[in-house]
């Protein structure tokens, strides 16, 4: 006789179980606790293996994945004494005959089949020593056919599976099941509680979740009084009965995904409970009763409406996980440091701003996520470390001065002539003329307050300027905008009444011409306006010097300090971002989370028909980068229009933001209800026929997806409307805007780290940062390390202060860069002026940087003209001419390599005959910079759509990877990753959108195809071609190339694309829309079993499953967003999508914690 294991042993193997998110089927076979009668006499518990029954005679048999339709009938009588028998995974549709024959069977597996019933039930009527039967996955009821009530008959059954099949009614039979311990109902369609199970005294778990009709528990639940695990999520309970509460031996409760608003009043009478899962109820107040479970462990209350946490909270010393994301939380009690047996803690997702203190306390939480809160104090950067970091900043806060410095990163973005540069230099000229009579009078208007203006062309003062553009020229979609049908913060705009009224005092105010524009004159009521902007800005002179010193400013980006209220101390660092295509490649990296973006457009040039060019397409690029960024709306140029015109224009630009907003949250509700969809239904059945949406994705992947969708739809842009009209030649209306930036930068609800309390440390770290003798181009990690050691910061301490200075855009600091985060961007200036020179499109800029060495003769000034005409037109520049457009910034060949090297990494070139042995001036090696390549490469695009260079079709088989992007794909990013893949392939051929190498002697080819109209999306296909029996060497090449393209994008994540393999035979044939495999299946292993896939183009070809499914699984999930994992600890990470990121929201629910 088989010893029951303690009940200290069962414990430990449950909670293992359910923390480590095992499946049901294992979690059934761990023993529950002891039995209160002795076992009776035969064979041993099936939990551990049991004896052959005579020599040569096997115990236990698994034909589980063979496809089988039917048993033999004299499997049977050959194998009478078998006590184990897995059919899962088969084609069976009835019970077989054989099993009549095998009396001593204890456990019997038919999960994953295609029973529709059981029939009389006469097959099983035999098996009387049966203890375990697997039922799940199945057809049961779907004909409206009830279990047979010989079910009853099998008197020493204590597992019983019948989850996930369409069963209505349960039999009456079931009730007479005296030894049954187990019994798992979920997801059928029972429409009532069903009154048998209350016959079923020994019950110690019951699973009745996804029935959704359920709604009502009866009161005689209380009979079930040897309940120790109860599931119940998603049944659509209103209310718990109190017989509920009677249950005492009740150790864990799944109530999540119902509709409950309160808990009873006796439910602090369960005193066993030790898991409680209350999340995705309707929870209004944290119940109180739950403060009565002196045993519970773990609790889960997310997604719920929780105001505040209780002080009593503390009295839960047990309490080990504590999940609490996505409530209303503003404020947790003081007392929660109390709670020292705290390993779990989930806040991300709420409104607290403010830490209490001694919160290191909680020394032994090793899952803390807190993303997604306005978090101030500790500030968001240190929080995100996790615990030990927030004690250490709390201790050092405790023992130095505070240092106070409101600092804010204001970007404007906009097309090219939107009227940017003098936006900025007016408001910084209103502000210099409020504190200078001097200026009032307009004396040296020409000048700016106290500035740092990083430029690459020449200023009116003749200083630098450095600048990187922006460009409207890709086929977008993801626009994002605030919640809420009204596009903007409604809260804002009753604080704020500036911006509600700004239409009407548009309306009222005859506005003057504002704006460098030299495109030719506007129109206004159809009549050409004369006298151009000399004389029109006579009429204000302190403006007039600005506006003339605008000539051939408008490239690049503008760093600009900005005091914007000197009383308070406010500073905008102004990133200004020009519209020129040029610098698209690097253009991103100057977004960061954290600013305020003013997106600027040229009121008297726009028409409803330019909508997405001058204002949609920047949402979708600005989203898909920031996701939940703040966006200010302005508008110049207004006093090129005529009233009636100036409103119409405002208000047409309102309802095409909101049109676009509604379009993309529609198409993202749309898929992410396919998913729901494909989630309900079963695994077998989406495994079953490619004809099913989401053929063979697993539900892992299927779950990660739907966490992809409501992260991009939780975090839409917050655009602030309406339009903000504005001309430059008005000073009310520029003091207006200003006031409108002062008031959006203080709104506590929108930026509360405006006014966070730093250590002083942070303060002395950018001292030392920015002292003059510190003027290398950028710092290695080591040397900032260095200088934050006399900061008084340890390396662990040192990245939040340096997150904090890149979100406030004192410098540019990558810290989920793999590669980028080597290095500190100091020196904003060099930086730019660099990244300048290569972005650079004027054939005369590049040749006076060139020329400017007054001894260069004719011979040698004619090959540098060579040079810059194969560099704009193919991208080839030689190191030593590198050197000599860098030549204010190199002073050795080190400088060069590290200039060289960063330009790699960042992806702007690559070296294409990097030599063995470096040579003294580097003359031999040759530099690409993929953007600049304005050739095609016809060939490729032939082989790439199945064909030779003669036309004929390949007779080997293909290999696709297809990414799509429905709403944007990001301008630049070609490029980048053309760089990103060069360590991969050789041999290769650049075209502008084509890409032809090898991988070893194995070919590959990359091919963006832009979107040629509105309803199509952009496309980018990774490819490789071999013969089918070594097909896993194409396998070998592409998938390099699929994970480096994967990392690439988690930098973008608002970015919804979606992948798919394209069916080999489709492509044989020349189709010109090849069946999609999701791409989900390149990060899931080949199921077994299975040789062949139906192309559902045409019926009769079969796909060999090599040609579907790599070898390997990938490493990386096509729709995984590593960059937006949440948790920082390094013994503990999650990965979760787009994403972002993500960065998504957690979620943990009945279903999640058994598959």
């Amino acid at each position: 006789m088989a010893e029951p294991e303690p009940p200290a042993a069962a414990r430990r193997w449950r909670d293992a179980a359910l923390r480590a998110r095992k499946l049901r089927s294992n979690l059934r076979q761990l023993s529950l606790g002891p039995r209160e009668e002795p076992e009776p006499a035969g064979p041993p518990a099936p939990r551990r293996p049991p004896l052959p029954a005579g020599p040569g005679e096997p115990a236990a048999l698994s034909l589980s994945g063979r496809g089988l339709e039917e048993l033999p009938e004299g499997l049977g009588a050959a194998l009478g004494g078998l006590r184990v028998l897995s059919l899962r995974r088969n084609r069976l549709s009835r019970l077989p005959a054989a099993l009549r024959h095998l009396g001593r069977l204890a456990e019997l597996d038919l999960s994953h089949n295609r029973l529709g019933g059981l029939g009389d039930g006469e097959a099983l009527a035999p098996l009387r020593e049966l203890r375990k039967l697997s039922l799940s996955h199945n057809q049961l009821g779907a004909d409206g056919a009830a279990l047979p009530g010989r079910l009853g008959a099998l008197r020493r059954l204590e597992e019983l599976d019948l989850s996930f099949n369409r069963l209505r009614r349960l039999p009456e039979a079931l009730g007479r099941l005296p030894r049954l311990r187990s019994l798992d109902v979920d997801h059928n369609q029972l429409p009532a509680f069903p009154a048998p199970l209350l016959e079923l005294g020994a019950l110690e778990e019951l699973d009745c979740s996804g029935n959704r009709q359920l709604r009502v528990l009866p009161e005689g639940i209380a009979a079930l009084r040897c309940l120790k695990i109860l599931w119940l999520s998603g049944t659509g309970l209103g209310a718990l009965p109190e017989g509920l509460c009677q249950l005492g031996a009740l150790e864990s409760l799944m109530l999540d995904g119902n509709q409950l608003r309160v808990l009873p009043p006796g439910f602090g009478r369960l005193q066993r409970l030790k898991m409680l899962n209350l999340s995705s109820n309707l929870l209004g107040e944290f119940p109180e009763a739950v403060l009565a479970l002196p045993s519970l462990e773990e609790l889960y209350l997310s997604r719920n409406q929780l105001p505040l946490l209780p002080a009593r909270l503390c009295q839960l010393h047990q309490l080990r996980t504590l999940w609490l994301d996505n409530n209303r939380i503003r404020y947790l009690p003081d007392s929660i440091v109390q709670l020292h047996s705290l390993e779990e803690l989930v806040l991300q997702g709420n409104q607290i701003a403010i830490l209490p203190e001694g919160f290191g306390q909680l020394s032994r939480v090793t899952l803390w996520k807190i993303k997604d809160n306005p978090l101030i104090q500790p500030p968001y950067e240190v929080c995100m470390k996790g615990i030990p970091y927030i004690a250490a900043y709390q201790q050092e806060l405790a023992h130095s001065q505070p240092a106070l410095k409101p600092r804010l990163k204001l970007v404007l973005m906009g097309l090219k002539d939107a009227g940017k540069t003098l936006l900025r230099r007016c408001l910084m000229e209103e502000e210099r003329q409020r504190d200078s009579p001097l200026a009032a009078a307009g004396k040296d208007g020409g000048r700016t307050q106290q500035q740092q203006d990083i430029a690459l062309g020449l200023t009116p003062e003749g200083g630098g300027k450095i600048q990187l553009g922006h460009s409207p020229i890709t086929e977008p979609r993801d626009a994002s905008t605030s919640k809420g049908s009204s596009v903007g913060h409604t809260s804002i705009e009753q604080q704020d009444p500036l911006l509600s009224s700004s239409l009407k005092v548009a309306g009222k105010i005859r506005l003057e011409h504002q704006d460098v524009c030299l495109s030719p004159s506007p129109k206004v009521n159809g009549e050409a306006q004369t006298g151009h902007f000399p004389m029109l800005l006579e009429r204000d002179a302190p403006l007039t010097p600005l506006v003339a010193g605008l000539t051939g400013t408008r490239q690049g980006i503008e760093v600009t300090d900005w005091t914007a209220d000197a009383e308070r101390g406010l500073t905008f660092i102004v990133y200004e971002l020009a519209g020129d295509p040029s610098y698209d490649v690097i253009q991103s990296f100057f977004l960061s989370p954290g600013a305020l973006y003013v997106l600027v457009v040229n009121l008297s040039a726009y028409t409803p028909h330019c909508f997405y060019s001058a204002v949609g397409y920047f949402l979708h690029w600005l989203g898909a980068k920031v996701p939940h960024a703040v966006v200010c709306m302005v508008g110049t140029h207004a006093d090129l229009c005529a009233e009636r015109e100036l409103e119409e224009k405002c208000l047409d630009i309102h309802h095409q933001i909101a049109l676009q907003e509604k379009r993309d949250a529609e198409g993202l509700q749309s898929l992410a209800q396919q998913v729901d969809n494909a989630l309900g239904q079963d695994f077998d059945l989406r495994c079953s026929s490619p004809h099913t949406a989401f053929y063979g994705v697993s539900d892992k992947n299927l779950r990660r997806k739907k966490a992809q969708f409501q992260y991009l739809l939780n975090h839409r842009l917050q655009i602030l409307s309406p339009v903000l009209p504005i001309s430059c030649q008005d000073h009310c209306q520029v003091r207006r805007l200003r006031d409108k930036l002062l008031s959006v930068a203080e709104h506590r609800d929108i930026f509360p780290n405006l006014h966070r309390v730093l250590p002083k440390s942070w303060q002395v770290l950018e001292e030392l940062h920015f002292q003059p003798q510190a003027q290398q181009l950028w710092l290695s990690w080591w040397d900032s390390a260095r200088l934050g050691l006399q900061a008084g910061l340890t390396e662990d301490r040192l990245q939040s202060a340096l997150s904090y200075l890149h979100e406030s855009g004192k410098l540019l600091y990558f810290e989920e860069h793999l590669t980028l985060r080597e290095y500190v961007f100091h020196n904003l200036p060099g930086l730019i002026d660099i990244l300048n020179v290569f972005c650079q499109r004027d054939t005369t800029v590049l040749l006076q940087k060139l020329l400017s060495d007054t001894h260069i003769d004719e011979l040698r000034t004619t090959q540098l003209h060579h040079y810059v005409e194969g560099f704009l037109l193919h991208g080839l520049l030689p190191a030593h001419v590198i050197r000599l457009l860098l030549k204010p910034h190199i002073q050795s060949r080190e400088d060069l390599q590290l200039i060289l090297e960063l330009l790699e990494k960042m992806g702007l070139c690559y070296c294409i005959n990097k030599p063995k042995c470096k040579p003294l001036n580097g003359a031999t090696a040759w530099y690409k910079f993929p953007c600049y390549v304005k050739n095609e490469v016809p060939h490729a695009e032939a082989w790439i759509n199945g064909t030779n260079l003669s036309g004929q079709s390949l007779v080997i088989e293909q290999l696709q990877i297809e990414y799509t992007f429905p709403f944007i794909f990001p301008s630049g990013l070609f490029a980048r990753y053309s760089v990103q893949i060069n360590s991969h392939v050789v041999q290769r051929s650049d075209g502008k959108y084509q890409i032809y190498a090898y991988r070893g002697k194995v070919p590959v080819v990359v091919s963006y195809r832009p979107a040629r109209t509105t309803q199509q999306p952009d496309t980018l296909s990774i490819a490789s071609h071999a013969s089918l029996p070594n097909i896993w060497t194409a396998w070998q090449a592409i998938t390099p190339l699929v994970e480096e393209l994967n990392v690439l994008l988690q930098e973008w994540p608002g970015l919804y694309y979606t992948v798919h393999v394209l069916c080999s035979k489709c492509l044989k044939r020349g189709s010109p829309n090849p069946y999609a495999f999701p791409g989900e299946l390149l990060s899931q292993p080949r199921p077994e079993g299975v040789t062949e896939i139906v192309c559902p183009r045409n019926g009769s070809e079969r796909v060999n499953v090599a040609l579907v499914y790599p070898p390997t699984p990938t490493v990386i999930s096509p729709c995984s967003k590593p960059g937006s994992t949440q948790s920082t600890h390094p013994t503990r990470t999650t990965s979760t999508p787009g994403f972002p990121p993500g960065s998504l929201p957690p979620s943990f629910d009945g279903q999640t914690l058994k598959r």
